[in-house]
């Protein structure tokens, strides 16, 4: 512990940031926010807690951080599946194919927004909206991506249903079956709005 306080003294304010939210967003996945407290993350990150609440206010504030990290992570994971596929209808099937892959890693435990927002969007509407506009650009990417297909418009809302519907799934269950079964029902889908490939 002594080199990572040490490491985390000598660290640039953006760095220490950087760690913290690292932290932040490993401790949450694993434990739950709400049962991660400013001395969890002082202890795993070696950032000292009067510099902790230099850089980040209140926990609320961390929170959102790791938010917008996993957002970031997630839309650039999506797209890279997306555009890994050799036709637009094999996109959005990339989009559950990633999803398996997801779902098979050890520390897959559900989809963090869900999590976040079961855990305190009743009660914290800053990150009640964070979690809202994650799946409102994730429900847009997938609407996009029926309109490049040439499919109905109809068609997106019911596909993202089915990718959240398998993230709540798999973190449950606690097996990857679950992006199979739903890359099996996105594929009736687009065969019943006419898109083939």
């Amino acid at each position: 512990m002594t080199n990572v306080t040490t490491d985390a003294r000598s660290m640039s304010d953006d760095a220490a940031r950087e760690l913290v939210v690292a932290t932040a967003d490993r401790l949450y996945n694993l434990r739950g926010i709400q049962s991660v407290g400013m001395d969890a993350l002082r202890d795993e990150s070696g950032v000292s807690l009067k510099r902790l609440y230099k850089l980040f206010p209140s926990k609320e504030v961390i929170v959102e951080e790791v938010l917008r990290s996993r957002h970031e992570r997630w839309t650039r994971s999506v797209s890279e599946a997306v555009a890994a596929a050799s036709t637009p209808q094999e996109g959005l099937l990339a989009i559950f194919d990633f999803l398996g892959v997801w779902f098979g890693e050890n520390d897959f435990r559900g989809c963090g927004f869900i999590n976040s927002f079961g855990e305190l969007g009743g009660t914290v509407e800053s990150l009640a909206g964070i979690v809202r506009d994650h799946k409102a650009d994730f429900q847009a990417y997938v609407a996009q991506l029926v309109e490049q297909a040439g499919g109905p418009a109809w068609l997106g809302p019911q596909l993202a249903i089915l990718a959240e519907g398998a993230q709540t799934t798999a973190a449950i269950a606690g097996t990857p079956q679950a992006a199979d079964d739903a890359r099996r029902a996105a594929q009736i889908l687009m065969d019943a709005a006419g898109i083939k490939g």
